[in-house]
This record gives structure tokens, sequence and C-alpha cells, in this order.
């Protein structure tokens, strides 16, 4: 029988972690009880340089039952290279891997439909929140916007879905040649070309612990997701000069008619208006163009991903 490999970033998640390995530890026996996975399919925590006791309860689980097994990064590496790291570990031995995160906002209770939608011959199952009753007012509205925005600039975005999936060993194999470091990986899955499925179930919020996400991540995030994954906002630089050239010649064909009908009016307005608003245009150009230009020098360095300091099991 195949193997199941369950992926958990985990961040500082001391105060739901453990009870969250055992409910997921509950949830994969069922499915081991119905024969559909293997009894050596396990649990894999990636520690992302947490701070508080999330490796010593790793270490715990790990001793009282051995299917919990872990990776602990040297220091904060961020989420999405948790996943890989995840991801890369756990397809040596595993046949299907199903990414969550520790705080299990998003159901587990889906893991089994998800099963089912893969047995149907689905590679990739995306989890996909039915709705967002549970966040605030600003973050449903700015999620809103900013899958509108993907979907304008033509990236192919599960909307509503975050990092709760489940993907064949092919499936990863495939995503883990795409060795790009600035990876936005909820935008690469869509790209892989496999069969997919969707799964919806309803997110609920923490038990305890805070939000790893809050607004100056969500918002970096966001920027490095439409970055990586479009050229859009480069190529909008270019139809803004060419609006101000416009702005110009139409200004010039103005002062001349006026000049000529001896209408002109002195005053330095105009002037000191038009400087402000082409400086500005210049300056977002420069970061815009700035940003890009940094992402290539990280990728051209080829620096690894992360650095793991040690294992338990894996």
């Amino acid at each position: 029988m195949e193997k199941l490999t369950i992926v958990i970033p985990a961040y500082n998640e001391e105060e739901v972690l453990a009870s969250s390995l055992q409910r997921l530890l509950k949830i994969e026996d069922g499915l081991i009880e119905q024969q559909l996975f293997d009894r050596q399919s396990d649990i894999l925590v990636v520690d992302d340089g947490s701070t508080d006791r999330t490796w010593a309860i790793i270490n715990a689980e790990n001793h009282s039952g051995q299917r919990v097994k872990g990776i602990k990064f040297s220091r904060n590496f961020g989420h999405q290279n948790a996943l890989i790291a995840g991801m890369q570990q756990a397809i040596n031995t595993a046949d299907v891997v199903i990414t969550i995160d520790a705080d299990l906002q998003d159901d587990p209770n889906a893991i089994p439909t998800m099963v089912e939608k893969f047995a149907a011959g689905a590679d990739i199952v995306y989890g996909v929140r039915n709705n967002r009753a549970t966040d605030t007012w600003f973050k449903r509205n700015t999620a809103l916007l900013f899958y509108k925005t993907l979907k304008v600039l033509g990236v192919q975005l599960v909307q509503n879905h975050a990092d709760f999936r489940l993907m064949s060993r092919r499936a990863i194999q495939t995503f883990l040649k795409y060795p790009e470091r600035n990876m936005f990986i909820r935008g690469v899955i869509p790209m892989l070309g496999f069969k997919t499925d969707c799964v919806y179930y309803q997110r609920t919020p923490r038990l305890a612990g805070e939000s790893k996400y809050p607004l100056k991540k969500m918002l970096a995030f966001a920027w490095d997701g439409l970055t990586s994954l479009s050229i859009a906002p480069v190529r909008a630089i270019l139809f803004l000069g060419i609006f101000a050239s416009c702005l110009g010649i139409a200004a010039l064909i103005y002062s001349v008619a006026t000049k000529w009908l001896g209408l002109t009016v002195h005053g330095w307005s105009s002037l000191m208006i038009s400087i402000w608003i082409l400086g500005g245009f210049q300056m977002i150009s420069l970061g815009i163009l700035g940003e890009y230009v940094g992402k290539m020098m990280t990728e051209v360095k080829r620096r690894p991903r992360f650095t793991i300091e040690s294992t338990i099991g894996a």
C-alpha cells in the first residue's frame, strides 16, 4: 500500500502543536484502518527556527510513538521554505503528501475527502475555503482584491486556497524542479499541469496562539507573489511613461497655442505640480525595477533556501 506523510510547517506553535498532532494522527489512523495507506504513514513537522518549545514537543511526540518526525531549521527561513523542505524530505519515502498549517484553521476533517479525490485520479487536491466569515472586513476585501489583481495579470491561482493540499509523489517531484528562491508556492502549483480537484471546507479561528501572518507579512507575501509570477508591474512603467509623454506633448501644444494667442499667464504652480508628479512617477518606477533586479540577484547567487540544524526520524 501507498504511504502518506502529512507535512506541517511550524513557527512558535507550542500552544497548539501537541493537540494538532494528536488530531492528525487520529485522522491518519482512520485512513490506515480503512487500508487506504500503509501503517508506516507518518507526520513530518518542519520547525522554522522557533524560539519556544516547538522542537521539544516534536521530540516528545517522536519518543512516544515515532510516527512524528521532525526537521529543525537553524533560523527562521520562512513558511514557503519550510513547506519545500518538508515535501523534499517526505517524497523520499512517501507516495502521497498532504501539507497543512500547525494551527489547523484549515479543517483536517477534509483530509479523507482529499484522499477520495486522489483515489479517483487527481494528482493535486486543493483545500479551498468555502467562505471568509472568520476574517475581518479589511482582510476579506484585501484578499479579494489580491485574487482579482492576479487574475487580471494572467496569473493562475485557486481563489481562497492557501497551502492546504494533497499532492502525489510525481507532482511534488515536478514541483521541486522549479529552482527559484523567491517561491510563491500556491502560484507555481497550478503551473504543473497535472489533474487537479478541490475540496471545500469552513476555516475556523485559531484555538490558541497568535497568527504568524500580521498585516506587514501579508502585504510582503502578496507583493512577493505578484513580482515572482508576473512582469506586469514593469510593463505598467512603460505605459505610465507613454501616458506621461502624451501629457507632455499635450502641454507643449497648449503652451504654443496660448503663446500665439497672447493668453499666457505667468506662474509657477503648473511647473511645480508637473515636477512633483513626474518625480514621483520616476521614483516609483525605479523602486519597481529595483525590486525585480534584487530578485534576479538573489536567483543568480543560488544560495541554499534553508539550513537544517538537526532532524528527528527523518
